[in-house]
């Protein structure tokens, strides 16, 4: 897999050393340790393709002005069989490399010949890594929130499997403990209602229709009210209004208990089956869906709890069992078992992440939190290492909240979960490509307004529609020259040193730099950086378009270069967009 600027990289600093270690050898300059420097991409392109601050880090070792450093580096640099063709002395001695025609033609090259892999590396080695995101709470549907957390995490993980990682994906479904209590809760109370004369009076005026029934019941809260501390979606009151007309009543003995259990039974493997439903439509598949209730099941919580006390990181207080976590950096300390004997969920979220990193030997563990678990993060980690497992190994990715736009201002949303915009919802309004597109915009820790107008509209203002637009573009290029008998199928490769207009360099630079911003992205957990990268290739083609003509070129050789530069854009946009699972249109 080809990384041409690392290889320009790495080619000229052998230049600049193999420099040094004839001056030295010539006695022009002492023998003394180099010291680091570095090769980078300047700024400023007129600065060179690449420059570095050798002669300025080496000034002191050598007892010499930086500029006379240069200089001499300059003079005795050897650029045959690189890909730099001249090097430069700027300022007070930065020294510039500027590429020769073989390394833009060889770029563009890789990119045709690498084809759907182009812009993967060997990076990661096929080190084990387990990306968790979403993980919405089963007992209601997935909210704004988590629709941000799937593109994020569903992207990341893509990224990361193109930068030679061993990806899996994950959604830890919470099926135990308090959520799973309120939502028995909250079942049997509407359950009752509707079983009540209030309740079945409305169902006999609304002709036992679900939704006239759900909304009836929703709406009045005088008649129908409920206490803050349980679910108060419109889902719960279907869920029980559902179960009411499949197995009606419960006999008169049945306590509530018994009604609570029942429901859940009933309601929660729908509500999951509803959130895989919708994920699927997202895009989102899951490699594992890990039922929290199987470590309790499987006695994982209990050994955990165990593994704590001989860690020495535990002590007893006021009846409960306390976790020393401040002792390992955390802000105080928690919780394991209540005065009552009722584990924390603290507990199960540690055997969890055991789980992940010793069960199943995973070698890092990435978990896509919304910014109200930023204290998750200290606590967690100190629990790893209280357990002898290294607190690196677990990543913590915390989005920020997300605002929706419309018309302009912030669309406003019920406090009641029951009117709330979902993820189902949001993409009945929004294309899928917009979504996951649009979500992937920002850097997860920024805040984000969503212009649900923009994720619509069909112009250059939308980022996606533009960077779509691109890749068509390209296609009907291409099929219109090829029905009037030219193609650049049979091209000699040679034929791209012909590039040499600023455009269609800079075009081929955009190119060059994909497998970094793979790299980049997969080191920082930052899916933006191939969005970004998506939007300034588009932006640089649409460029070299207007001003670069394909069908109308000097001769026919540059014209087959410039299609073959064409063709490897339309690879390298595809092959971004398809790291995202964004459609890439021939037509628009």
């Amino acid at each position: 897999m080809s990384d041409l600027i690392k290889t320009a990289s790495e080619q000229a600093r052998e230049i600049i050393l193999g420099a040094l270690g004839r001056l030295v050898a010539s006695g022009e300059l002492p023998g003394e340790p180099m010291p680091g420097f570095i090769v980078e991409i300047p700024a400023d392109k007129s600065h060179g393709d690449m420059a570095s601050n050798a002669a300025m880090a080496s000034a002191r070792t050598f007892k010499m002005p930086p500029r006379k450093i240069a200089e001499l580096i300059v003079r005795e640099a050897v650029t045959e069989g690189t890909y730099f063709e001249k090097l430069e002395i700027a300022g007070p001695g930065f020294i510039n490399f500027f590429f020769s025609s073989s390394w833009f033609a060889d770029t563009a090259a890789a990119v045709l010949k690498e084809g759907d892999k182009y812009g993967c590396t060997n990076t990661g080695k096929g080190e084990k890594v387990l990306v968790e995101y979403v993980s919405a709470n089963p007992t209601g549907p997935m909210h704004i929130g988590n629709a941000r957390g799937g593109a994020i995490g569903d992207c990341l993980a893509e990224i990361m499997s193109c930068a030679g990682y061993d990806v899996q994906r994950e959604f830890y479904v919470n099926d135990a403990g308090n959520q799973i209590e309120k939502f028995g809760r909250s079942l049997e109370l509407r359950y009752s209602q509707l079983c009540e004369e209030k309740g079945q009076a409305v169902i006999q005026e609304c002709g036992g229709d679900t939704e006239a029934v759900c909304k009836r019941i929703y709406d009045d809260t005088d008649s129908f009210p409920m206490p803050e501390d349980v679910y108060l979606g419109m889902d719960i009151i279907e869920h029980a209004y559902n179960y009411y007309r499949e197995k009606g009543g419960f006999a008169a003995d049945n306590s509530r208990e018994t009604i609570k259990n029942a429901l859940v039974k009933y309601a929660l493997p729908k509500n999951i089956a509803g959130l895989e439903r919708d994920l699927k439509k997202y895009r989102i598949e899951y490699d594992n869906w890990f039922r929290e209730s199987t470590l309790h099941n499987n006695g994982a919580v209990d050994e955990i709890i165990e593994k704590l006390k001989q860690s020495g990181y535990t002590y007893e207080q006021d009846g409960a069992l306390w976790f020393s976590s401040s002792k390992l950096g955390d802000e105080k300390d928690r919780v394991l078992i209540r005065a009552n004997g009722v584990v924390t969920y603290f507990v199960p979220d540690i055997a969890y992440h055991y789980n992940k990193l010793v069960t199943r030997g995973f070698n890092k563990a990435i978990d896509i939190f919304g910014a109200d678990h930023h204290g998750y993060i200290p606590r967690m980690k100190a629990a790893l290492q209280a357990l002898g497992i290294d607190p690196d190994k677990l990543e913590i990715v915390i989005m920020q909240m997300v605002n929706l736009v419309r018309n302009g201002e912030k669309y406003k949303l019920s406090k009641r979960s029951g009117k709330a915009i979902t993820l189902s919802t949001l993409l009945d309004e929004i294309p899928i490509d917009a979504a996951r597109f649009f979500f992937n915009l920002r850097e997860p820790d920024s805040h984000f307004d969503f212009d649900l107008d923009l994720a619509v509209e069909k112009s250059s203002q939308n980022p996606v529609y533009y960077v779509q637009y691109a890749h068509a573009r390209i296609c009907s290029l291409m099929a219109n020259m090829k029905e009037e008998g030219f193609d650049a199928d049979d091209a000699q490769i040679s034929l791209l040193t012909l590039l040499k207009d600023p455009r269609e360099r800079e075009l081929i630079r955009q190119l060059a730099a994909l497998p970094g911003e793979v790299d980049a992205a997969a080191l920082n957990y930052d899916p933006a950086k191939i969005t970004k990268y998506s939007v300034e290739l588009a932006t640089l083609f649409h460029k070299f378009y207007d001003v670069c003509s394909v069908k109308n070129a000097e001769n026919d050789d540059i014209k087959k270069a410039r299609l073959m530069l064409c063709k490897a854009v339309r690879q390298a946009l595809k092959n971004t967009l398809s790291m995202m699972k964004i459609t890439c249109p021939e037509k628009m």
